[in-house]
This record gives C-alpha cells, structure tokens and sequence, in this order.
C-alpha cells in the first residue's frame, strides 16, 4: 500500500529532524540536496555559493519531470543544468506540493534513509 503524499512528508521530516537536530525548512532542504549534488567535502560556503547550491537542487529536483538535465560539470565540480523546458504557471500551493513530491521522490530514489 502506497503511503500518501502528507504521511511520507512527515516521515522524511522526522527523519531529517532526528538526523540534523532540527526541523528543516525548504531553504535548508534545498541547500543539503545541493551539497549532496556538489559531492564536496565539508566546508563554509559564501552566501553566493548557498545560493548556487539551492539552484543546483532546484534544477536536480525539477530534473525529474524533464524541465531541467545535467549540461556539464566545472572544473571546480559545480554542476551546471539546462532549461528543457518552462516551468508551468500555477498557483504557491501547486508549486510547494510540487517541490515537496520531488524531495520526496529525490531521497527516496538516493536511498539516504533506507
């Protein structure tokens, strides 16, 4: 049986609450996928590059439903994405449940808390 969309939410929420100490915002979600997608070693990031990194797992995620795909990698690592195609316009609530079903999918599929 399938669990629904609001019983995985929590699930992953408590699991990254009990993981890191603290509940997650959608910022620091976002930030941790783009680390993860960085494959970098532990270090401090300018804010410039927090904001890469949350650019970097918005285009991971949305990579799902074929908006976005991996251009190139930098020689500093940093993955670079390509718009395949627009985003459609919805509504905030639309556009939330959207990202929350990508997380959702995104640490599923990477197995982080199998």
């Amino acid at each position: 049986m399938d669990k629904d969309h609001t019983t995985r939410w929590r699930e992953l929420n408590a699991k990254l609450a009990q993981r890191f100490g603290k509940t997650m915002t959608m910022e620091s979600l976002l930030f941790l996928i783009g680390v993860r997608e960085l494959g970098s070693s532990p270090r401090e990031f300018t804010k410039e590059e927090k904001l890469d990194l949350m650019h970097i797992a918005m285009c991971r995620l949305l990579s799902q439903s074929g908006y976005y795909r991996l251009g190139y990698r930098d020689q500093d690592g940093w993955p670079h994405w390509e718009m395949i195609k627009p985003l459609p316009h919805t509504d905030m609530f639309s556009q939330e449940h959207l990202l929350r079903e990508h997380v959702l999918t995104y640490f599923e599929e990477e197995g982080v808390f199998e």
